[in-house]
C-alpha cells in the first residue's frame, strides 16, 4: 500500500509575518501602555535595538527623545481620536535621514510605519532650489537689463542673490579711475542688516591686500576663504570688530569681469551649516557676469555722458553783453548718463540791437540730441539775426528749416525779444512759446507772473504751417525774466503742476538777489541734488543792474 505525504499546513499568520519581517519599511506595534509588542526586522535596524530588548519596553522610557516632540504629540493624539496621523521628521537620536510616519490607532494600541523618503525630499529640494535659481537668473537678468539707472539696479543686486545662493552679500564697483566702492548690501537676517550696511562703510578703507576680496580685485580670480583666515589678516579696528559679530563662516568673491578688466567684486557670505553646491556656484557665477555687463553699461554711459555734456557745453557759449541788460545763462547736467543732451539757451542782439533770449529743447538724449541741438540753435540764431523778425517768425522760420533739412528732430523752444518803449523807461518783452514750459516774469515788488499757458503752441518739427502766436507785456525796470527747460520743474514724484508752485514759491523768496546769486539759489532750490533730466535756463533783469 502507497502512503502519500500530506503537507503540513502553515500557521495562518506566517505569511504575513514574512510579509512584515521582508518589508522595507520599519513596523511596529505599541499597546494601549505604550509598551513594544511588536517590532519588524527594518524597526530593529532603524532605532538600532535588538527586538529582544524592545518588545514589552515602554516606548517613552526606551527612547527619552522623543518627549514633548511631533511623534508625542501625533501618537496621543491617533490614541485619543481614533483617527490615524501621518508626518514627516527626521528621527530623534537616529542617523540622518527624512522620514514619513504613519500611525493607525486600534483597538488595543497603535500601529506605526516609518519609511524613509530623504532621496525623494532631497530630489524635491533639489528641483525647489533648482527652480528659485532660475527664478534669481531671469529677475537678475531683467533688472540689470531694463534699468536706467543700473547702478542702483547693481545696488538692489545683494538683494536678489540673498537667500537663494548666500546668507549675506556686498556688491562692489570699480569706477574708470580704478576706485573700488561697495554700493549694494543684504543680510538673510534682519539683525544683521545694519551691521552689513556699516561693515561696508568701512571695510575697503581698512582691507588688507593679501584679502580675497583685494586679490579678486587685483588678480580677477575668484576666491573662497573662511571667515576665520580672513579675520586674521584684518588689523584691528572696526571693521574686523562688525565682520566678528555678523559672524559668517565661509567667504566667496568672485570677480565682475568686463572689457577684460574687473569692474567689481561679488562678495558672498555663507552662514555655519550652509552648503553650497557647485549649482550654487554655477549659478553665483552667472549673476557676476551679468553684473559685469551692467557694470560695462555703466561705463559706457558714463563715457557718453561726458562725452555729449562736453559737446553741449562747447555749443552753449557764455551770454554776450545786452547793452544796459543783465543776462546769466546756466546748464547742469543729468544724473543719468542716458538723459544728458538736448537742452540750450541763447542770448543775442538781432540786428537793430533788441536783446533776443531763446530756451529750446531737442527731443531725445545723447550725443545726437547734443548735435541736433546745436545745429538747431545755429539756424535760430542766423534767422533771428537776418530777418529782424519778431519771436513767432523766427519760430515759424526755424519751423520750416527742420522741416526741410532735419525733418528728425522735434523740439520745443521758446524765443522772447526786449524792445525799449519811447520815453518811459520802460521795456517791452515780446515773446512766442512752441510747446515749451512758460516764461516767467518776477516783478521788482516779489510778484510772480506765469506768460501763457502750461506749453504754448504746438512743438516744433511737427507741422511747419502750424499758427505761431506772439504776445507783449510790459516790464518795470528791475524785472527779472526767466525762461528754463523742463528739467527745473519736472520730477517723477510730482506732478508738473507741483513743480510750476515750488517755481514761483523760489522765486518769490529770491527777489531781490542779485541775478547770478538768484540764478544759482534757484537752481540749489529746485533741484536739491542732482536733476533727473538736463536743465538749461537764461535770465535777464531789465534797468542794465544784475543787482
Amino acid at each position: 500500500m502507497q502512503h502519500t505525504d500530506v503537507p503540513v499546513s502553515e500557521h495562518p499568520g506566517a505569511g504575513l509575518v514574512r510579509f512584515l519581517e521582508t518589508m522595507p519599511a520599519a513596523f511596529c506595534f505599541l499597546d494601549a501602555e505604550w509598551r513594544f509588542g511588536y517590532v519588524n526586522a527594518e524597526a530593529e535596524r532603524l532605532m538600532g535595538r535588538s527586538r529582544a530588548e524592545l518588545v514589552g519596553a515602554s516606548l517613552w522610557d526606551t527612547f527619552p527623545q522623543v518627549r514633548g516632540t511631533v511623534f508625542e504629540s501625533a501618537y496621543r493624539s491617533a490614541a485619543a481620536t481614533g483617527h490615524s496621523q501621518t508626518f514627516e521628521s527626521s528621527l530623534p537620536g537616529a542617523r540622518a535621514g527624512w522620514y514619513e510616519i504613519r500611525v493607525w490607532p486600534g483597538a488595543d494600541g497603535v500601529a506605526v510605519y516609518v519609511v524613509d523618503v530623504t532621496d525623494r525630499r532631497d530630489a524635491d529640494m533639489s528641483a525647489r532650489l533648482a527652480g528659485a535659481r532660475a527664478a534669481l537668473l531671469a529677475q537678475v537678468s531683467a533688472e540689470l537689463a531694463g534699468q536706467l539707472d543700473t547702478e542702483s539696479a547693481l545696488g538692489r543686486l545683494a538683494q536678489l542673490v540673498v537667500p537663494v545662493l548666500t546668507d549675506g552679500c556686498i556688491v562692489t564697483l570699480v569706477d574708470r579711475d580704478g576706485r573700488a566702492r561697495d554700493v549694494g548690501s543684504w543680510h538673510v537676517d534682519p539683525a544683521r542688516r545694519s551691521l552689513i550696511q556699516r561693515y561696508t562703510e568701512v571695510r575697503l578703507v581698512t582691507l588688507p591686500a593679501t584679502s580675497p576680496v583685494a586679490q579678486a580685485l587685483h588678480t580677477g580670480l575668484p576666491a573662497t576663504e573662511p571667515v576665520s583666515a580672513v579675520l586674521g589678516l584684518m588689523p584691528p579696528g572696526p571693521a574686523r570688530d562688525l565682520l566678528e559679530q555678523l559672524r559668517p563662516a565661509t567667504a566667496v568673491v568672485l570677480p565682475l569681469t568686463a572689457e577684460a578688466r574687473t569692474v567689481g567684486v561679488l562678495t558672498l557670505y555663507q552662514d555655519p551649516g550652509r552648503t553650497v553646491t557647485e549649482a550654487d556656484m554655477d549659478a553665483a557665477r552667472r549673476v557676476a557676469a551679468e553684473a559685469a555687463r551692467a557694470i560695462a553699461r555703466v561705463h559706457l554711459q558714463s563715457q557718453q555722458a561726458k562725452l555729449a555734456e562736453a559737446l553741449q557745453r562747447s555749443l552753449l557759449t557764455d551770454p554776450p553783453a545786452l547793452g544796459g541788460t543783465a543776462v546769466v545763462a546756466r546748464y547742469v547736467p543729468a544724473a543719468e548718463a542716458a538723459r544728458v543732451g538736448g537742452d540750450w539757451y541763447d542770448a543775442f542782439l538781432q540786428r537793430d540791437g533788441s536783446p533776443t533770449l531763446v530756451i529750446g529743447d531737442v527731443v531725445g538724449h545723447d550725443t545726437a540730441a547734443a548735435a541736433a541741438m546745436g545745429q538747431l540753435r545755429g539756424l535760430l540764431r542766423g534767422i533771428a539775426h537776418f530777418s529782424g523778425a519778431g519771436p513767432a517768425e523766427v519760430l515759424r522760420g526755424l519751423d520750416e528749416a527742420i522741416a526741410q533739412m532735419h525733418t528728425e528732430t522735434m523740439a520745443t523752444a521758446a524765443v522772447a525779444r526786449l524792445e525799449e518803449e519811447d520815453g518811459d523807461g520802460r521795456t517791452r518783452l515780446r515773446w512766442a512759446n512752441a510747446g515749451h514750459p512758460p516764461p516767467i516774469v518776477l516783478h521788482p515788488d516779489g510778484t510772480v507772473a506765469i506768460l501763457g499757458g502750461r506749453y504754448g503752441d504746438l512743438m516744433l518739427g511737427v507741422d511747419p504751417a502750424a499758427d505761431r502766436l506772439e504776445s507783449v507785456v510790459t516790464l518795470q525796470p528791475g524785472t527779472t525774466v526767466l525762461l528754463y527747460t523742463d528739467g527745473l520743474v519736472e520730477r517723477h514724484e510730482r506732478t508738473l503742476d507741483d513743480g510750476m508752485a515750488r517755481l514761483v514759491t523760489q522765486l518769490r523768496r529770491l527777489a531781490g538777489r542779485p541775478l547770478d546769486e538768484l540764478c544759482d539759489a534757484l537752481i540749489e532750490g529746485m533741484l536739491q541734488g542732482t536733476p533727473e533730466d538736463d536743465v538749461a535756463l537764461v535770465a535777464v533783469r531789465v534797468g542794465g543792474r544784475a543787482d
